[in-house]
C-alpha cells in the first residue's frame, strides 16, 4: 500500500452481484481499513430497509438517499467503500463518486449475476417474472455509466484472492497519481 497520509479512498462501484461487497470486506480486512457499504448507511439513516424504500418511496427516493450518503456521509480517506450497484448511474454521480478516491469498476457475465443473485429479497430491481432479462436490460442502461467511472476488473473466472490482488495492484497504481 502507499506509504503517503492519508490513503485515498477505495471505491468499489459496478452491477448488483459483482462482488463489491464480498471483495470490500476481504480489502478492509487485509488493509485494516473500516468497510463502508452504500446500501448499510442508507439504509441505517432511513430507518428502513432498500425493498422497504423502494415500495413506499420509489426509485428516484432512494437514488437521492444514496447521492445524500456519497456528498456527506463517506470518510474523507482511509476507507473501502462499496456502492450500491446503481449508484453512480444517476447524471453527476460518477464524477462525484471519483472525486472521493480511487475507483475500480467491477463486472460480470449476466449469468454470474444471476447466480449470485438468485433468492435474494433484497434486489428490489429483480423482481419479476423474467430476473434475467431484467438483468441484461440494466446492465445495457448502466455500461456507459460504469466504464466511465474507474478501471474495470472483470470478476468471472476469477477467485476472490486473484480479484484482491488485481484491485490492490490498481490502487496503488492509482492512489501513486493522487
Amino acid at each position: 500500500m502507499p506509504t503517503r497520509d492519508p490513503q485515498p479512498n477505495l471505491l468499489l462501484v459496478g452491477f448488483m452481484g459483482t462482488g463489491k461487497s464480498t471483495l470490500g470486506r476481504l480489502l478492509a480486512r487485509r488493509w485494516r481499513r473500516p468497510l463502508v457499504d452504500t446500501d448499510e448507511v442508507v439504509e441505517r439513516l432511513a430507518g428502513k430497509s432498500i425493498p422497504e424504500i423502494f415500495a413506499q418511496e420509489g426509485e428516484a427516493a432512494f437514488r437521492a438517499k444514496e447521492r445524500e450518503v456519497v456528498e456527506s456521509h463517506l470518510p474523507a480517506s482511509g476507507a473501502v467503500i462499496s456502492c450500491g450497484g446503481g449508484l453512480v448511474v444517476p447524471e453527476g454521480m460518477a464524477a462525484l463518486v471519483a472525486s472521493k478516491g480511487v475507483v475500480v469498476t467491477l463486472f460480470a457475465s449476466p449469468e454470474a449475476v444471476l447466480r449470485r443473485t438468485q433468492g435474494k429479497s433484497n434486489r428490489p430491481l429483480l423482481e419479476g417474472e423474467d430476473p434475467e432479462a431484467r438483468i441484461r436490460a440494466l446492465m445495457a442502461e448502466r455500461e456507459k455509466a460504469y466504464l466511465a467511472c474507474g478501471t474495470a476488473v472483470y470478476t468471472d473466472g476469477r477467485t476472490l484472492p486473484q480479484l484482491a490482488d488485481a484491485v490492490e495492484r490498481i490502487y496503488r497504481r492509482e492512489a501513486r497519481g493522487r
